[in-house]
Protein backbone atom coordinates (compact mmCIF):
# COMPACT_ATOMS: atom_id res chain seq x y z
CA UNK A 1 0.00 0.00 0.00
CA UNK A 2 1.41 3.38 -1.00
CA UNK A 3 1.07 6.58 0.95
CA UNK A 4 -0.15 9.99 -0.22
CA UNK A 5 2.08 11.83 -2.67
CA UNK A 6 4.16 14.33 -0.68
CA UNK A 7 3.73 17.99 -1.63
CA UNK A 8 6.37 19.54 -3.86
CA UNK A 9 8.64 22.30 -2.63
CA UNK A 10 6.65 25.02 -4.40
CA UNK A 11 3.43 23.75 -2.84
CA UNK A 12 5.00 23.72 0.61
CA UNK A 13 6.19 27.30 0.18
CA UNK A 14 2.74 28.45 -0.96
CA UNK A 15 1.07 26.76 2.01
CA UNK A 16 3.59 28.38 4.34
CA UNK A 17 2.95 31.82 2.84
CA UNK A 18 -0.82 31.38 3.12
CA UNK A 19 -0.55 30.22 6.73
CA UNK A 20 1.73 33.13 7.58
CA UNK A 21 -0.64 35.68 6.03
CA UNK A 22 -3.61 34.15 7.88
CA UNK A 23 -1.63 34.16 11.12
CA UNK A 24 -0.72 37.84 10.82
CA UNK A 25 -4.40 38.65 10.31
CA UNK A 26 -5.42 36.41 13.24
CA UNK A 27 -7.89 34.45 11.09
CA UNK A 28 -7.84 31.38 13.33
CA UNK A 29 -8.03 27.77 12.20
CA UNK A 30 -8.29 26.81 8.53
CA UNK A 31 -11.67 25.21 7.77
CA UNK A 32 -11.73 24.51 4.03
CA UNK A 33 -9.90 25.03 0.76
CA UNK A 34 -11.57 25.61 -2.62
CA UNK A 35 -10.71 26.45 -6.19
CA UNK A 36 -12.46 29.35 -7.90
CA UNK A 37 -12.40 31.57 -10.97
CA UNK A 38 -11.40 35.20 -10.99
CA UNK A 39 -13.69 37.47 -12.97
CA UNK A 40 -11.87 40.41 -14.54
CA UNK A 41 -8.44 41.33 -15.87
CA UNK A 42 -6.70 38.38 -14.21
CA UNK A 43 -9.06 35.83 -15.71
CA UNK A 44 -6.83 35.31 -18.75
CA UNK A 45 -4.18 33.59 -16.64
CA UNK A 46 -4.55 30.94 -14.00
CA UNK A 47 -2.93 28.52 -11.60
CA UNK A 48 -2.95 25.18 -13.39
CA UNK A 49 -3.78 22.06 -11.45
CA UNK A 50 -4.78 24.10 -8.40
CA UNK A 51 -6.20 21.23 -6.41
CA UNK A 52 -2.86 19.47 -6.64
CA UNK A 53 -1.72 22.12 -4.20
CA UNK A 54 -4.30 21.06 -1.60
CA UNK A 55 -2.75 18.21 0.39
CA UNK A 56 -4.26 18.81 3.83
CA UNK A 57 -7.39 16.67 3.45
CA UNK A 58 -9.68 19.67 3.92
CA UNK A 59 -12.97 19.90 1.95
CA UNK A 60 -12.37 21.16 -1.58
CA UNK A 61 -14.23 21.80 -4.83
CA UNK A 62 -13.08 22.81 -8.32
CA UNK A 63 -13.96 23.47 -11.89
CA UNK A 64 -11.62 23.11 -14.88
CA UNK A 65 -8.64 25.47 -15.00
CA UNK A 66 -9.34 27.44 -11.80
CA UNK A 67 -7.70 30.85 -11.44
CA UNK A 68 -7.73 31.23 -7.68
CA UNK A 69 -7.33 29.31 -4.46
CA UNK A 70 -9.59 30.10 -1.49
CA UNK A 71 -8.65 29.13 2.05
CA UNK A 72 -11.50 29.68 4.50
CA UNK A 73 -10.63 30.25 8.15
CA UNK A 74 -12.62 30.87 11.31
CA UNK A 75 -12.50 34.67 11.06
CA UNK A 76 -11.68 35.30 7.42
CA UNK A 77 -10.22 33.92 4.23
CA UNK A 78 -7.28 34.17 1.88
CA UNK A 79 -7.45 34.35 -1.91
CA UNK A 80 -4.40 33.42 -3.98
CA UNK A 81 -4.27 34.68 -7.56
CA UNK A 82 -1.10 34.47 -9.66
CA UNK A 83 0.95 34.00 -6.50
CA UNK A 84 -0.46 37.07 -4.73
CA UNK A 85 -2.20 36.42 -1.41
CA UNK A 86 -5.18 38.59 -0.54
CA UNK A 87 -6.59 38.54 3.02
CA UNK A 88 -10.26 39.21 3.88
CA UNK A 89 -11.82 39.44 7.33
CA UNK A 90 -15.46 38.41 7.70
CA UNK A 91 -16.19 41.17 10.21
CA UNK A 92 -15.02 44.01 7.93
CA UNK A 93 -15.38 42.87 4.31
CA UNK A 94 -18.04 44.20 1.98
CA UNK A 95 -19.52 41.65 -0.43
CA UNK A 96 -21.40 42.58 -3.61
CA UNK A 97 -23.23 39.89 -5.55
CA UNK A 98 -24.27 40.23 -9.20
CA UNK A 99 -24.90 37.88 -12.12
CA UNK A 100 -22.93 34.92 -10.85
CA UNK A 101 -20.09 36.91 -9.29
CA UNK A 102 -18.99 37.87 -5.81
CA UNK A 103 -16.92 41.04 -5.32
CA UNK A 104 -15.11 41.30 -1.99
CA UNK A 105 -13.11 44.06 -0.33
CA UNK A 106 -9.91 42.75 1.21
CA UNK A 107 -8.12 43.93 4.34
CA UNK A 108 -6.42 46.69 2.30
CA UNK A 109 -9.70 47.96 0.89
CA UNK A 110 -9.01 46.59 -2.60
CA UNK A 111 -11.64 44.62 -4.51
CA UNK A 112 -11.46 41.17 -6.05
CA UNK A 113 -14.26 39.55 -8.06
CA UNK A 114 -14.82 35.79 -8.23
CA UNK A 115 -17.27 34.07 -10.53
CA UNK A 116 -19.30 31.18 -9.17
CA UNK A 117 -21.97 28.62 -9.87
CA UNK A 118 -24.86 28.01 -7.53
CA UNK A 119 -23.54 24.52 -6.83
CA UNK A 120 -20.23 25.72 -5.42
CA UNK A 121 -19.90 25.08 -1.72
CA UNK A 122 -17.91 28.20 -0.88
CA UNK A 123 -20.80 30.51 -1.82
CA UNK A 124 -23.13 29.73 1.13
CA UNK A 125 -20.16 29.18 3.45
CA UNK A 126 -18.86 32.70 2.94
CA UNK A 127 -22.34 34.26 3.18
CA UNK A 128 -22.95 32.43 6.45
CA UNK A 129 -19.54 33.37 7.86
CA UNK A 130 -19.90 37.06 7.00
CA UNK A 131 -23.42 37.17 8.47
CA UNK A 132 -22.32 35.41 11.66
CA UNK A 133 -19.45 37.89 12.07
CA UNK A 134 -21.28 41.11 11.21
CA UNK A 135 -24.84 40.63 12.48
CA UNK A 136 -24.07 40.76 16.23
CA UNK A 137 -21.90 43.86 15.73
CA UNK A 138 -24.62 45.56 13.67
CA UNK A 139 -27.30 44.79 16.26
CA UNK A 140 -25.08 46.16 19.02
CA UNK A 141 -24.49 49.39 17.09
CA UNK A 142 -28.21 49.78 16.42
CA UNK A 143 -28.88 49.21 20.11
CA UNK A 144 -26.54 52.11 20.89
CA UNK A 145 -28.56 54.38 18.62
CA UNK A 146 -26.33 54.33 15.55
CA UNK A 147 -27.54 54.53 11.98
CA UNK A 148 -26.20 51.83 9.64
CA UNK A 149 -25.81 52.24 5.89
CA UNK A 150 -25.90 49.53 3.22
CA UNK A 151 -25.17 51.53 0.10
CA UNK A 152 -28.10 53.95 -0.24
CA UNK A 153 -30.21 52.08 2.31
CA UNK A 154 -30.03 53.05 5.97
CA UNK A 155 -31.35 51.43 9.14
CA UNK A 156 -31.91 52.53 12.72
CA UNK A 157 -33.65 50.74 15.55
CA UNK A 158 -36.69 52.90 14.78
CA UNK A 159 -36.95 52.59 11.00
CA UNK A 160 -35.53 52.17 7.52
CA UNK A 161 -35.02 54.50 4.60
CA UNK A 162 -33.84 54.83 1.02
CA UNK A 163 -33.82 57.99 -1.08
CA UNK A 164 -36.90 60.02 -0.17
CA UNK A 165 -38.66 56.97 1.28
CA UNK A 166 -38.46 56.27 5.00
CA UNK A 167 -40.72 54.69 7.56
CA UNK A 168 -40.80 53.43 11.12
CA UNK A 169 -40.71 49.65 11.39
CA UNK A 170 -44.34 49.54 12.51
CA UNK A 171 -45.32 51.49 9.38
CA UNK A 172 -43.36 49.48 6.83
CA UNK A 173 -45.86 47.78 4.55
CA UNK A 174 -43.48 46.28 2.02
CA UNK A 175 -39.84 45.22 2.10
CA UNK A 176 -38.48 42.82 -0.48
CA UNK A 177 -34.83 41.81 -0.56
CA UNK A 178 -34.20 39.83 -3.71
CA UNK A 179 -31.06 38.79 -5.54
CA UNK A 180 -31.64 41.53 -8.13
CA UNK A 181 -33.28 44.35 -6.17
CA UNK A 182 -34.19 45.76 -2.77
CA UNK A 183 -37.72 47.22 -2.61
CA UNK A 184 -38.82 49.46 0.27
CA UNK A 185 -42.37 50.68 -0.14
CA UNK A 186 -42.47 52.10 -3.65
CA UNK A 187 -38.70 52.74 -3.89
CA UNK A 188 -36.30 50.25 -5.44
CA UNK A 189 -32.53 49.97 -5.68
CA UNK A 190 -30.31 47.44 -7.42
CA UNK A 191 -29.14 44.62 -5.18
CA UNK A 192 -25.74 44.70 -6.91
CA UNK A 193 -25.16 48.18 -5.44
CA UNK A 194 -25.98 47.01 -1.91
CA UNK A 195 -23.07 45.61 0.12
CA UNK A 196 -23.60 42.55 2.31
CA UNK A 197 -27.16 42.00 1.14
CA UNK A 198 -27.48 38.86 3.25
CA UNK A 199 -26.55 40.80 6.42
CA UNK A 200 -29.15 43.44 5.54
CA UNK A 201 -31.74 40.70 5.06
CA UNK A 202 -30.96 39.22 8.49
CA UNK A 203 -31.18 42.65 10.14
CA UNK A 204 -34.51 43.48 8.52
CA UNK A 205 -35.97 40.14 9.57
CA UNK A 206 -34.80 40.67 13.15
CA UNK A 207 -35.97 44.27 13.43
CA UNK A 208 -39.39 43.61 11.95
CA UNK A 209 -39.86 40.58 14.21
CA UNK A 210 -38.67 42.38 17.32
CA UNK A 211 -40.59 45.56 16.60
CA UNK A 212 -37.50 47.61 15.92
CA UNK A 213 -35.77 46.87 19.21
CA UNK A 214 -32.53 44.91 18.68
Amino acid sequence: MTGATPPKRGEELLLARISAAAGRAHLGRRRATYAAHVDGTWKRRGIRGLLALVRSGLPSAARANPDARLDLYERGMTVVVMGRIRVLRYDTTSVFRQDGTFTFTDAEGERITLSHGEEEEWVPEIQRAVTDAQLPLALARLGEGERLAFGDIWLTREGIGFGETSARWSQVQRIEIRDDAVVIGTAETAASATPNLFVLRALVEHLRTEGGHP
